[in-house]
């Protein structure tokens, strides 16, 4: 495993972790409220100790143990709800907004790789995936296209998987350690899966990332197999 060419480091701005409570119009069960803790919190292979997921079948587990979202995005998404009248603009202003566990600045979509391996506190964590918005984010922000339009920026967020547990807590250090796919970025990742959806030679190699989440893995055997893309209608919409 190669080791990083530049140092890629962060401060980590803020913990979070969330019970679950009904959301939404239909007081669905989900863990996506999630506030800043001051305490130093256990990273576990299930993601952090005091954190929930309301539907396990797509939120949580090993490949999805803790979610980052960068608050860099944070000011573009004020001003693009603002114009669009989202409701829910107000979940913006503190770190949270998305559901994340961890908030940083200076690390994005574009500077992040799959397979990046970082050290989190005391924890060793591993980039798994990119994050697939649903339908929850619709109510989230008051807004009926909020979903699709974290597909179409590209800006959603990525996960981690947990090779060596530990504790965080606000104020410590998010190190990168090793790089073995430096030709992976997210920014690229997510450019396949929404946007040049059916390159056949790139989703040939995202298959055979085997850091890559299986799910994402099979989405893209799927693609490969049946020459089409599939429907992400349910995953955005609900229902």
């Amino acid at each position: 495993m190669s080791e990083p060419a530049t140092p890629v480091r962060a401060v980590i701005d803020a913990v979070l972790v969330g019970q679950v409570r009904p959301f939404g119009p239909k007081a669905v069960p989900s863990g996506i409220d999630k506030h800043a803790t001051g305490a130093r919190v256990r990273v576990g292979k299930l993601g952090l100790a005091g954190d929930e997921q309301g539907d396990l079948r797509h939120h949580g587990g090993p490949e999805k143990a803790v979610h980052h979202y960068a608050f860099d995005h944070y000011p573009a998404w004020r001003e693009q709800l603002g114009a669009q009248g989202a409701t829910g603009i107000g979940v913006l202003e503190a770190a949270g907004a998305f559901g994340e566990n961890l908030s940083t600045q200076g690390l994005t979509e574009a500077e992040v790789c799959i397979g990046d391996r970082f050290r989190l506190g005391t924890a060793l964590v591993e980039v798994s995936q990119a994050r697939q918005p649903c339908f929850k984010l619709n109510p989230r922000f008051g807004y009926p296209d909020m979903s699709r339009a974290v597909q179409q920026s590209l800006r959603t967020g990525w996960y981690y998987r947990v090779l060596e547990e530990g504790e965080v807590a606000a104020g410590d250090t998010l190190a990168l350690v090793a790089r073995p796919h430096p030709q992976w970025s997210l920014l690229r990742l997510l450019q396949v899966l929404y946007v040049d959806r059916l390159d056949y030679a790139a989703l040939g190699q995202m298959a055979a990332l085997t850091v890559l989440a299986e799910s994402w893995r099979k989405l893209a055997r799927q693609r490969l197999e049946r020459r089409e893309v599939e429907n992400m209608e349910k995953r955005l919409a609900g229902g």
